[in-house]
């Protein structure tokens, strides 16, 4: 099997909203800021080939389904779609997936399941031959969200997944389209119900699997955030997130499972560490994955 990072469309976003209530003089030190108070964010697809037996997407970052004014008020770059312009730069079309994996339905992760906007036309889904995976509790906050985060969700995008008839809800470890290949963590810090999808490494110590790749999703946006006191102002629970966090990434450090970032504009991928004083940080990072060998 080998591993891509897929770049997406990306963003510019308020420092302050991404980093919660950490003070400015904190995270400067970790993004750099510009005259809008805004920080560069990616957002970063995986793509994993073959997976048990198939093409498999995990996240479709925020694409380019925003009207301009939309596009303009959320710091979306480029108007263009660029995950189809990296899946097509690594040998792939949108048409060649068989399975989508969604840590979550909010626009920056899902909206590039869509097309590009277009003047006058209805959204249109992409990924025709694709089954989409979804976590059951995550979608029932996304068909009834709360006033708190339904600017997070893509309007009518529940509706053209269900009708697709390709949509699995996930309840536990695993699903049907994927077995025992991906294993699936769930959290609540961030969104009910969000996805974490860990692939499967190839050894196993005590019944556990190890050196497996986990899409952190927002639990862990990127590097900074791995500092366990770290959050963003848009987590639904600040306090479950830190204690969710921390047991998630005790689990990926004793397992030697490394944690694949999706807003790091930076890293794609990187090892956990730990320090003397206990405190989390990353090693042995990767800026980008191309056709990178797992032997999963």
């Amino acid at each position: 099997m080998k591993l891509w990072s897929l770049s997406g469309n990306s963003q510019k976003l308020d420092g302050g909203a991404m980093f919660g209530n950490a003070p400015k003089a904190m995270w400067e030190r970790w993004a750099k800021v510009d005259a809008d108070n805004r920080i560069d964010l990616a957002c970063r697809a995986l793509l994993a080939s073959p997976l048990n037996g198939k093409t498999v997407l995990f996240e479709t970052g925020i694409g380019a389904f925003f009207e301009p004014a939309l596009r303009e008020r959320y710091g979306v770059q480029e108007s263009r779609h660029v995950l189809l312009e990296s899946l097509r730069a690594a040998g792939f079309e949108h048409e060649d997936i068989d399975v989508v994996v969604l840590s979550h339905l909010h626009f920056d992760h899902a909206g590039g399941l869509l097309a590009a906007w277009e003047e006058g036309a209805s959204p249109r889904l992409l990924f025709p031959n694709a089954t989409f995976v979804v976590g059951a509790g995550h979608w029932r906050r996304a068909r009834e969200p709360h006033p708190r985060d339904r600017a997070s969700f893509i309007a009518g995008l529940p509706e053209l997944l269900e009708a697709s008839g390709r949509l699995q809800l996930v309840e536990g470890d695993h699903c049907p389209a994927l077995g025992d290949s991906v294993r699936f963590h769930h959290s609540d810090g961030h969104t009910p119900g969000l996805l974490l999808a860990e692939i499967v490494g190839p050894e196993t110590v005590d019944g556990q699997a190890h050196g497996g790749v986990v899409f952190c999703a927002d639990l862990i946006p990127g590097r900074p955030w791995v500092h366990v006191p770290i959050t963003m102002g848009y987590d639904r629970n600040a306090e479950l997130l830190i204690d969710e966090k921390r047991a998630f990434l005790e689990d990926k450090l004793a397992r030697n499972v490394h944690l694949f970032f999706t807003h790091d504009p930076g890293c794609a991928l990187a090892q956990v560490v730990r320090d003397p004083r206990g405190r989390f940080g990353t090693a042995h990072e990767h800026p980008e994955l191309h056709a990178r060998a797992f032997a999963g």
